[in-house]
């Protein structure tokens, strides 16, 4: 369900980013007179002033020392990592003309195939869902410098290379298929599937959702077989949504698992391509399961399988036989509450076992197995969580990790040894560091940031050291020094129950302690999700930044059932879904209420998401502490939503009724007081239009006054064209009026 609602179609973004660059280091270049200026929602959603310069990133090479790159041309160069020194011309862009005749195609993006010896270009992609869409991929063979369409009989998904080289997977028409490319043959290899019914080798909608897994098949190690998971659909209710783009709408219909409704049936099957021969694997008799993953280990002939059950409190890791489809269970992981499925699975070469991430000791860490399960060490060890795991050199021996062991607002590089020791925090500054690493691990880009300051990129060797500054954003940092921007300030403070959360605040730049300020409180949280992040928010930043300039003290805290400080206070919410969470961000208001600088009859809130959802509890539960409130895209009631996300914090609706109907907003419109806004997209799959329309009526039912927004044809994300610089025109009207 997590979405971070600024966040989105941010290639296009920079992309325009990109064409005002020039207008924005002149514009940092003139003299300043007189006072500093002020933040627009037109700097924010038209031009996009703040949007920082970001180093793009690297496609490391298999040599560990090159990456290559697009360049605006359309060519491909490659070139030294550690000095950028241009070593080679991949691709131009003139040889990029189809066989057979044609206009040769404009590089959109690219990727190559395992061995190097190919590279896919997809052109036209078009989103679906959150992780996936279709696309007209193309294949340029570097050794014969020609460029073939993958196919002519339609778009493909999840176009994956063969490891050798010589073989392109996909899936079209919810089939999956092979395209051999030294014969130009194409082979189906499944023949049912079948819209809104049987889906080969690309995930359901809730898997792809709340599992972010949408392709579901993978090649073997060698490329002599495709492991692959049908979903069958049949039993699952269709959500159906009106799209208004003509003179009578058009209904879009998609399978979509409520909370206590029937899932799809899934199989696992591996194909043999010498053969042609598909055996299935077996997976257990019960079938109200789930198989968030499919991973192939090192031997090409074993598969292995997470399996979860329905109630995701057990989670079992199978090796398959990829010759029988037998398996066996290697590990088993259980827990009262639930499981949060990762990708930290990791084979080592030779069979010489595979590295886990697990909450068993009561924070997330990482720990080694041999091949048969057995446990030899933990990895990672302390009150702290790894958040991202980066990989394994297993020629060093050595594992590189993020982790909040310095605070759960801070992000640290570190380094560890296989066998638990060595370990060696890389980052050198406070605040949240990522790294990228070269697959060799020979190098890593390093990202910083913190509260206040726009990205840093750095090259370093693996070691630490630093190698060059790759972006400092200087211009945006210049340019920053021109506007009447106040300083985000990271705060605690323990609520009456004694639990002590993290939060951050934004004054206003001419903040009199003498004077009362009203409080806008923002917050996503969602379980397993956090705002207050010691880090540069692209866009909430500069939005935030516009409230303090219209006179409004601007806070964030992240309760209880977030992240980075260990299972027991993420798990804190089970059963209670938004009990917690309300309670805490009430107790933000009581404590924003008795500052003297604070004007208690005048605090509000907005969130997004599981933070609208928030927002519409507040403004009924919160009612004597919340003047307004500002949902978007809430869920309101938790029957609606879907099952794999929901019953993991919850159970079904038949388990634990009391657990959905007392934490549904919903139910409770009668205590509302302030005033409320209500904003939802009508084309949102994810978080339904239904939410908005069934709180509407006991709205109107209970005749309480309220502000409400729908946006035709948008999503969740609720994005496109000037449709963001709409929304947030009217969420600040709203505020200036209501707050």
């Amino acid at each position: 369900m997590k979405i971070m609602y600024f966040h989105l179609a941010l290639k296009q973004i920079y992309m325009r980013k990109s064409i005002i660059s020039m207008l924005l280091f002149i514009a940092v270049s003139l003299p300043v007179f007189g006072q500093k200026k002020q933040v627009t929602v037109e700097d924010l959603w038209r031009d996009y002033t703040f949007i920082p310069s970001m180093f793009g990133g690297f496609n490391s090479m298999k040599d560990g020392s090159s990456y290559s790159q697009l360049e605006e041309t359309g060519d491909i160069n490659k070139y030294e990592l550690k000095t950028g020194t241009l070593l080679s011309n991949v691709v131009k862009a003139g040889e990029l003309v189809p066989e057979g005749g044609g206009a040769a195609i404009v590089p959109q993006d690219y990727y190559f195939s395992e061995d190097e010896s190919k590279i896919v270009f997809p052109q036209d992609y078009e989103s679906i869902y959150r992780h996936s869409g279709t696309a007209n991929n193309y294949v340029f063979d570097l050794k014969t410098r020609k460029l073939k369409k993958l196919s002519d009989k339609g778009n493909q998904m999840f176009a994956t290379i063969a490891p050798l080289g010589n073989k392109v997977a996909f899936v079209r028409d919810n089939n999956l298929f092979v395209k051999d490319l030294d014969n130009n043959a194409e082979t189906q290899l499944t023949k049912d599937g079948e819209y809104n019914k049987i889906k080969n080798g690309w995930a359901d909608w809730v898997y792809e959702e709340e599992f972010s897994k949408a392709e579901m098949f993978e090649w073997n190690s060698n490329g002599t077989k495709i492991a692959y998971v049908k979903f069958d659909e049949s039993k699952v209710k269709e959500y159906e949504m009106a799209m208004y783009d003509g003179l009578y709408p058009s209904q879009y219909k998609f399978k979509y698992p409520k909370t206590g409704e029937a899932n799809s049936i899934v199989s696992v099957y591996i194909y043999d391509l010498a053969s042609g021969k598909t055996t299935p694997v077996d997976i257990g008799k019960e079938t109200d399961i789930y198989i968030p993953r499919v991973i192939w280990t090192t031997d090409a002939n074993v598969l292995s399988i997470q399996r979860m059950n329905r109630l995701q409190n057990k989670l079992e890791l199978l090796f398959a036989d990829a010759a029988t489809g037998s398996t066996k269970v290697i590990l088993t992981e259980e827990a009262k509450t639930y499981i949060d499925i990762a990708d930290n699975l990791r084979f080592l070469e030779g069979k010489k076992g595979f590295i886990w991430s697990s909450e068993m000791d009561g924070y997330n860490h990482l720990y080694y197995y041999d091949i048969t399960g057995k446990l030899i060490n933990q990895i990672t060890k302390g009150s702290w969580d790894v958040m991202d795991f980066k990989g394994i050199d297993e020629k060093s021996k050595m594992l590189y990790y993020i982790s909040t062991e310095i605070s759960a607002t801070d992000r640290d590089l570190y380094s560890i040894s296989l066998d638990g020791k060595k370990k060696t925090k890389l980052s050198t500054k406070k605040g949240t560091t990522d790294a990228t690493f070269s697959s060799s691990f020979q190098y890593y880009v390093s990202t910083w940031s913190d509260a206040n300051t726009p990205y840093v990129s750095e090259l370093h060797s693996s070691d630490g050291k630093l190698i060059k500054a790759l972006e400092e954003n200087k211009p945006m940092n210049e340019m920053l020094k021109g506007y009447d921007f106040t300083r985000k300030e990271l705060f605690t403070f323990k609520t009456s129950e004694n639990v002590e959360l993290n939060g951050w605040m934004m004054k206003p730049t001419s903040f009199d302690a003498k004077k009362k300020y009203p409080v806008y409180m923002f917050a996503y949280g969602g379980p397993g999700s956090n705002e207050c992040n010691n880090q540069w928010e692209i866009y909430d930043y500069a939005w935030h930044q516009l409230l303090c300039q219209q006179g409004y003290i601007v806070v964030c805290v992240d309760g209880r059932g977030t992240m980075g400080r260990g299972r027991d206070f993420k798990h804190s919410t089970y059963m209670q879904l938004g009990k917690l969470e309300t309670m805490d961000q009430i107790e933000v208001a009581k404590y924003m209420g008795a500052q003297s600088y604070v004007d208690k009859t005048r605090i509000g809130f907005q969130g997004w998401s599981f933070g609208g959802y928030l927002a519409s509890l507040l403004i009924t539960k919160g009612a004597d502490y919340f003047k307004t409130c500002i949902a978007v895209a809430p869920v309101t009631n938790w029957r609606y939503y879907d099952n794999i996300y929901t019953e993991r914090f919850l159970r079904t609706p038949q388990e634990n009724p009391k657990g959905y109907d007392e934490n549904s907003p919903i139910n409770f419109t009668k205590q509302i007081k302030g005033k409320y806004m209500l904003i939802h997209g009508s084309a949102d799959d994810n978080v339904h239009l239904q939410n908005s329309m069934e709180m509407t009526k006991e709205l109107v039912k209970n005749n309480i006054p309220f502000d409400q927004f729908f946006y035709p044809n948008k999503n969740h994300g609720i994005y496109g064209g000037n449709t963001r610089l709409h929304l947030f025109t009217k969420i600040l009207k709203f505020t200036k009026e209501n707050l």
